[in-house]
């Protein structure tokens, strides 16, 4: 089966020269920021911005849904990943 738009983009922690991004815990600490903690005092990601790790390499999970939910949350993210010079497509699920 091809591979197939999600609806999602996923910035990876790849620099457009090829660099590895830094701090290492850079995805953590992004989606940090729109995530709450629970009751059971542990983090719990927003479900539109998430880390993951893909083919060794930190990225982040955006769903285009936040776009709508809250669009300062969307660019806040976008323009982290384009003043960082991070690559962003779209995320294709597998």
């Amino acid at each position: 089966m091809a591979d197939e738009p999600s609806g999602q983009l996923i910035i990876r922690g790849i620099t457009n020269t090829g660099q590895t991004f830094r701090p290492s815990d850079w995805a953590e600490r992004l989606a940090g920021v729109l995530s709450v903690f629970g009751i059971d005092s542990r983090i719990n990601y927003s479900p539109y911005v998430h880390p993951t790790t893909d083919n060794g390499i930190k990225c982040i999970v955006l769903d285009r849904a936040l776009e709508k939910v809250d669009s300062r949350a969307w660019n806040f993210v976008l323009g982290f990943a384009n003043d960082n010079n991070l690559t962003v497509e779209p995320y294709l699920k597998k």
